[in-house]
């Protein structure tokens, strides 16, 4: 689940150095998986797979590899030089994972509960499984995506909710009046969980700060939205490279908005829940 930036990624070690003398001192940034940087020459940009003491592997969208030397304002991220530096070392104490639960290191996925959460599309999924994913192997609990609501009604019959047998479904922009309120309203029980975000797409979702931009923009009505968002921005990529960009930006619960963490952690605790089942009706907020 990326961060598409365009820092300037050092020389290319099978290149001649290709780096600008006299740069003063830059911002140093951690490696991590899925940062996507560009190199100082803007001949590779590529998402991080890979790094050791000395170099930086990157692969492209089309699934080439490249190996880099580390440097100073060796890359760029948003056209901002950037040295690329080994991560800190894991401070001691208990391990925790991106959801800032307690990690069990070692732990073997549980074995698939018949309950299951639903979220809207890839996107969302992608998300919710770097955040959340270590508890839900842990609890057993599978992740799909109904790649819109429309269809949400028969998706909650087909799947015949019951006692052990328990929904929860993650609703983007679920707010008073909405169509997604109106297709929630018709679901529910006692074994069915409808919550949702005011956020009109998962990638609100993510804190700005998180990204590097000062706001989600407005689209207008009748543009796309990601497609729009990625127009104001700025950023030259299609969406699916911009999803990869932010996904990468995400590096834990911290980096997500409230409104969407307590919902998750909501359906989490409403389908590994023991006991007999409660009636929770549709969330808007």
């Amino acid at each position: 689940m990326a961060t598409k930036g365009s820092g300037r990624y050092g020389r290319d070690v099978l290149a001649g150095d290709r780096r600008r003398p006299g740069k003063s001192a830059v911002r140093e940034v951690p490696l991590s998986r899925d940062l996507v940087v560009e190199d100082a020459g803007e001949a590779f940009c590529g998402a991080v797979v890979g790094w050791d003491k000395a170099t930086v592997t990157l692969e492209d969208r089309h699934g080439r590899h490249r190996v880099f030397e580390l440097g100073p304002a060796a890359f760029l991220m948003d056209g901002e030089p950037v040295t690329l530096v080994r991560p800190a070392a894991a401070p001691r104490g208990p391990l925790r994972s991106a959801s800032g639960s307690v990690a069990v290191p070692g732990a073997r996925a549980r074995t698939a509960r018949e309950s299951r959460i639903y979220v809207e599309g890839v996107h969302d999924a992608e998300l919710v499984e770097k955040i959340w994913g270590h508890d839900l192997r842990v609890e057993g609990v599978a992740v799909e995506f109904l790649e819109g609501i429309d269809d949400l009604p028969s998706v909650v019959a087909d799947f015949s909710p019951g006692p052990g047998r328990r929904l929860g479904v993650l609703v983007d922009h679920l707010v008073p009046g909405s169509k997604e309120s109106r297709i929630a309203g018709r679901v529910g029980g006692e074994h069915v969980l409808v919550v949702g975000h005011p956020f009109v797409d998962v990638w609100q979702a993510v804190r700005p700060a998180a990204v590097g931009i000062p706001g989600w923009p407005e689209v207008p009505y009748g543009i796309p939205w990601k497609e729009g968002v990625v127009r104001a921005l700025g950023w030259r990529m299609e969406t699916g490279e911009a999803w990869r960009r932010i996904l990468g930006s995400v590096r834990s619960y911290a980096d997500l908005e409230p409104a969407l963490l307590g919902r998750v952690e909501e359906l989490i605790d409403f389908v590994t829940a023991p006991g007999p089942d409660r009636r929770y009706p549709p969330r808007t907020s």
